[in-house]
């Protein structure tokens, strides 16, 4: 957990700011956080703690982790992050860096944000090609056979992990999906070891895909930054060749969140 930003353990805190100081300890945490933790870092009395969970998960802002007893981000909370990075000012920057990399390789680009269910599509730069994807902003694609999935898989711990992979059967959507769960964790670490992902038409016929890591300022994923092109102009080996591409407008991604 952080650093107590109380250090006094001062319960003189404004009733009015409670709420919204539980929810900031959870999205802070970046993993599913227990009421013990809550209590021990804001020094607030346990019943207070609970009530302010129990009225967060009721309005949406926090959801229970499969375990019963830990809190992370819930659907209104996500939805108030993705609106805060589609941000006007923040935006404008985001899809200069984005058009440049399209314009220099050529293909279209996408950034995808982690959701409860898959990977959510926050932006687009679409390719001047006739012949191309069509994946628009807000798609949901799945975390196991997706570039972007991929990517954020690599970063969570062993046991999320294995909860993702192993929570209900993994759909096959194409015949080159894979779906074995022990091959999946093979590639996952793999991607880990590389710094990157690929989709080889795991996720759709006839498309290819990589995609490289967006961090926030605290060194947490925040969304990935992914090429994507049909086999007619590019084999997966042939989309690597941009990889050196991507890693730096993913960079220059990172260092623009970390400036906001």
């Amino acid at each position: 957990m952080p650093s107590d930003p109380f250090p006094a353990k001062d319960t003189q805190i404004p009733t009015n700011l409670r709420l919204l100081l539980v929810i900031e300890e959870v999205a802070r945490a970046g993993a599913p956080v227990k009421p013990t933790d809550l209590i021990d870092l804001l020094g607030l009395p346990k019943p207070t703690v609970h009530r302010l969970l129990q009225t967060a998960e009721a309005e949406g802002f926090l959801q229970r982790d499969i375990d019963g007893r830990s809190y992370g981000a819930g659907p209104r909370l996500r939805a108030i992050s993705q609106h805060v990075m589609s941000s006007q000012r923040i935006r404008s920057a985001r899809l200069a860096i984005m058009k440049a990399l399209a314009d220099d390789v050529g293909e279209t680009v996408n950034l995808a944000t982690p959701d409860r269910e898959g990977m959510t599509y926050l932006d687009r730069v679409e390719t001047s090609w006739p012949l191309r994807i069509q994946l628009p902003i807000g798609t949901q694609v799945p975390f196991h056979c997706t570039a972007s999935g991929r990517m954020y898989l690599s970063t969570l711990r062993p046991a999320a992990l294995n909860a993702v992979l192993t929570a209900r059967p993994l759909p096959k959507m194409t015949s080159k999906t894979t779906t074995d769960v022990a091959a999946l964790r093979a590639e996952i670490t793999a991607t880990k070891a590389r710094g990157y992902s690929r989709d080889d038409e795991e996720f759709m016929d006839s498309m290819v895909a990589i995609a490289a890591p967006v961090w926030d300022d605290t060194g947490r994923l925040m969304c990935t930054l992914s090429l994507h092109a049909p086999v007619q102009r590019h084999s997966l080996t042939a989309l690597e060749a941009f990889l050196p591409k991507l890693l730096d407008a993913a960079k220059a991604l990172s260092d623009l969140a970390r400036q906001n």
